[in-house]
Formats: C-alpha cells, structure tokens, sequence
C-alpha cells in the first residue's frame, strides 16, 4: 500500500519533512500523527459520480481509506468502512462521511480471518441492501533488517492482513456485486521496486498486483471490474508505526516530487476506477507515487 525507502543518516537528497515520531502499535493512529494526514480536498467539487451507490472499505478508519470514504460519500455513495480496532479514529470518519449527508456504517474485526469477512459483507447487505464497490485496502507492514529476522508468525500475519483478506472480501462480496461494479485493491509501488528491509510486505503486494489483473480476466463475463492502485510514499499511520523516528522524519523526501503524497491525493484515482469514468477499463493499476517511473 505505502513505499519507504529506508536511508543512511546522510543521502544527499534526504530533507526533513515533518517531526520525529513514532507509534509502537499497528495499526497506527491518525489522531496521535503530527501533522495529521490531508483527507479531504475541501476545494474538490463532486459531480455525483457514485450516486446512491454502495461501498465497503478494508482499512476505512485513517489514511488512504478514510480518505477514499470521504470521496465516495461526497460522489453520493453510502459507505461501510472495516477496522480493526481503532475506535477513534473510526468514528471521526464516519462523522466526516456524515458531513456529506450520507450514511457510514463501522464495522471492527480482524479482516484475516474469512468467517469475520462474511459477517463483514452480510451486515453491509443488511444496511443497505446492495453492494456496489469493494475497496480492500487493509495493510499492515514490519520493518526487518533481514530474512532472518521475519518470523513465521508475522509473515503469516502479514500475508494474512494484506492478501488473504482480499480473497475472503471478495468470495463473500461477489454473490452481491451485479453489471457495473468495481472491485478496487491497494498494491504499492514495493510491488515493482522491492524493497530489502520490507520483504513480506512487498511479496503481499506483488501478490495484489497479480490478483488483480488475474481477478479482472475471472470476472469479465460478469461486466465487474478491477482495478488497483499503486501508491508511492503517503503520509498515513502506518508510517509512524512502522520505522524508527529519524526516519519518519524524512519519508518521502527521496521521490522526484520531493515530499510524500496525502491521502487526498490517492482518493481521486479510487474515484475514478470506482465510477463509470473507468468503463473501458479493467485490470489496470494506477501509481501515483510521486513521479517514480515503474513502467507497469
């Protein structure tokens, strides 16, 4: 989902970008982060592109998803948004989604577990009768300084949070999803760059960005599309949660644009390949990532 790009104490290019922090918990919070993540373009006017439509959303509560929850209800779609855990931080999103004069519904559990995926869906349908757009887009990430170091129990968790999610979301999802939906998954730009101190991670990403285009030939009879999209280093929770604080001082400061990206600035791609804008296409991934070139 998101890229870093772990330095020495003196790349040349390396500014500091916001202050030094650091969460020891994942998944992250967005209300202990300085300064807080930009999730609402508030000079965007919407066109109702997802009139009355109906979406669910992995990792809804901060960073990308909130902001990718925000656009949806302000395109005129109702959302449900999955969390783990983090009450606060979900709340405030669905307060924001209200904002928009449309409905939120929150629903917290583990997303690596299939029997907890089809509760997901089922409450969803229940809610709203009908279920238009999945976006998965939980993640988590541990940094290690080597192979060795990644024991069998994150690497499980991790290929549980980041891929086995996307398969129970979608089996549970996909006896609702009619003529026109969309399916949107979150890979990263670690799926065509690597990255050594991110191995399990990045391996779950690859898997995305395969699933995706493997997923959009499966369901092309159906007219339901998939797309994926590819961000660079964004400015989200998990960032704090996940490296040292003299790195997170820096992130994204080694991309061409110099700076890393806001989850405002991911949500137009997610409303784009959810609305019929995208008709003509499917299995495609979308990178915005700060001007790195990955040619895929």
């Amino acid at each position: 989902m998101r890229q870093f790009a772990v330095h020495g104490d003196s790349m040349p290019n390396e500014r500091k970008l916001q202050p030094r922090q650091r969460q020891h918990q994942q998944p992250g919070r967005e209300h202990k982060m300085r300064p807080r993540p930009k999730t609402q373009d508030e000079t965007h006017r919407a066109s109702e592109k997802l009139r009355n439509k109906v979406a669910i959303i992995t990792g809804g509560d901060s960073g990308i998803g909130r902001a990718v929850a925000i656009a949806f209800a302000k395109e005129g779609a109702d959302v449900a948004v999955v969390y783990l855990e983090e009450e606060k931080d979900a709340n405030e999103t669905k307060r924001l989604v209200e904002e928009h004069g449309r409905k939120c519904l929150l629903i917290a559990g583990d997303v690596g577990q299939e029997e907890f995926c089809r509760k997901a869906i089922a409450k969803t349908i229940k809610e709203f009768a009908k279920l238009d757009i999945l976006v998965n887009n939980a993640a988590e990430q541990h940094l290690q300084e080597s192979i060795e170091k990644i024991t069998e129990e994150q690497l499980e968790r991790t290929f549980r949070t980041n891929i086995f999610s996307f398969f129970f979301m979608t089996k549970a999802a996909l006896k609702h999803l009619k003529k026109g939906a969309a399916i949107i998954n979150t890979t990263s730009v670690t799926a065509y760059k690597g990255n050594p101190q991110l191995l399990d991670y990045s391996s779950t990403k690859g898997a995305i960005t395969t699933f995706t285009r493997s997923l959009s030939q499966a369901l092309v009879d159906k007219a339901i599309r998939v797309h994926g999209v590819a961000p660079g280093p964004i400015w989200t929770p998990l960032i704090p949660a996940s490296f040292p604080s003299k790195d997170v001082e820096t992130f994204g400061s080694d991309v061409p644009l110099g700076r890393p990206g806001q989850p405002e600035e991911i949500a137009p791609s997610y409303v784009f390949l959810a609305s019929d804008d995208s008709s003509y296409m499917t299995g495609q991934i979308l990178h915005p990532n700060g001007g790195t070139v990955v040619n895929g």
